[in-house]
């Protein structure tokens, strides 16, 4: 009897090795397909985020971020905007903007405007789950299926990507997504940078395709705002 049921236990383990590989990829290929279709009718999005920057080595260290995110496709062209209200508890406003192929960091408490010019590869971080196609990730990234997950009562489907750029490798050896595809938003995001730190973004509060704020993509600056690029 014992030498049947580790037949039984043999054989089904390796008609999971056998199928399981392609089933998983039977899967990554509808949920990419599905992406494919939301992305042709993604126009917006917003949402509210929590972003926690975590360092276990050499000091454990957490640093939690919170706000609004908003995201917008018109045409080809892409922006998105981070508006933090309080880190660690404390209110401490900050705007995040990519845009044109730039970002920029405003810092009302400073008054200091940072921009980064050279960010072109930030797009492929911001649109992972917002408005992305399906074809568009492949071009980017090597996906790996692994299975659906419920998160937050949203059922969402687990990828994980690894860049095929080299240079994006050495800042995120991974990054794993819980993205819906039938509304084509990220509900968690985890950024591995190897060495102990990592990065979890966390959204909620969606409103897809709604109109956004007249204020979502502009950074309230002064005569007196001084310039940073970097």
């Amino acid at each position: 009897m014992l030498r049947k049921r580790s037949h039984l236990v043999a054989a089904l383990l390796a008609v999971g090795l056998l199928f399981g590989p392609r089933l998983f990829a039977d899967d990554l290929q509808s949920v990419l397909h599905q992406l494919d279709v939301s992305a042709a009718n993604f126009r917006s999005a917003s949402a509210d985020f929590e972003f926690d920057a975590v360092i276990t080595d050499p000091v454990p260290d957490t640093d939690v971020q919170k706000g609004v995110a908003y995201f917008e496709h018109a045409g080809n062209t892409f922006r998105m905007a981070g508006h933090i209200n309080d880190v660690n508890g404390k209110s401490v406003p900050k705007v995040y903007m990519y845009s044109n192929g730039a970002v920029e960091l405003y810092e009302p408490m400073i008054n200091q405007v940072t921009r980064f010019k050279k960010a072109s590869q930030f797009e492929g971080y911001a649109m992972l789950g917002f408005g992305a196609s399906g074809k568009e990730l492949e071009e980017k990234w090597n996906i790996t299926y692994d299975g659906p997950e419920t998160i937050d009562s949203v059922k969402t489907d687990k990828l994980e990507l690894v860049a095929k750029d080299p240079a994006v490798r050495k800042t995120f050896s991974k990054i794993t997504i819980w993205v819906d595809p039938q509304r084509n938003v990220s509900v968690k995001q985890v950024f591995d940078e190897g060495e102990g730190q990592s990065r979890t973004c966390h959204y909620f509060n969606f409103k897809v395709n709604q109109s956004l704020p007249g204020d979502a993509f502009k950074l309230k600056t002064n005569n007196k705002t001084q310039i940073v690029d970097r």
